[in-house]
């Protein structure tokens, strides 16, 4: 019933930025936490930042560089990608820890497809 949504991948050049959005639908009572992962090609998926209440977290490959935000009114979440490397290519995919159902109360992790991002000259 619940369903998560990205876009705003891309192709930006070395310096460039990014906007990644996350839309949720569905049946929604509450989103508790969200995240970025990502997973380039040859290697496996890694967390790349995730916000819970006023908590963040930013791995440190991405930390000062990227900023994750979220519009509760809106169950939605976002990546803003500055200053891009190469190395930042990847498939990014929405996560989100959402209560489903209000009684009895029902929380899962969903995922999103994924969206592209390329980082080259």
């Amino acid at each position: 019933q619940v369903q998560l949504v990205e876009s705003g991948g891309g192709l930006v050049q070395p310096g460039g930025s990014l906007r990644l959005s996350c839309a949720a639908s569905g049946s929604i009572v509450s989103i508790v936490a969200m995240g970025w992962h990502r997973q380039a090609p040859g290697k496996q998926r890694e967390l790349v930042a995730t916000t819970h209440n006023s908590d963040t977290y930013y791995a440190d490959s991405v930390k000062g560089r990227f900023t994750i935000s979220r519009d509760n009114a809106k169950n939605a979440m976002y990546l803003q990608m500055d200053s891009l490397k190469p190395d930042d290519t990847a498939i990014y995919y929405c996560n989100a820890q959402i209560q489903s159902t209000k009684f009895p109360p029902r929380v899962n992790d969903y995922w999103g497809q994924g969206t592209q991002v390329t980082v080259s000259s």
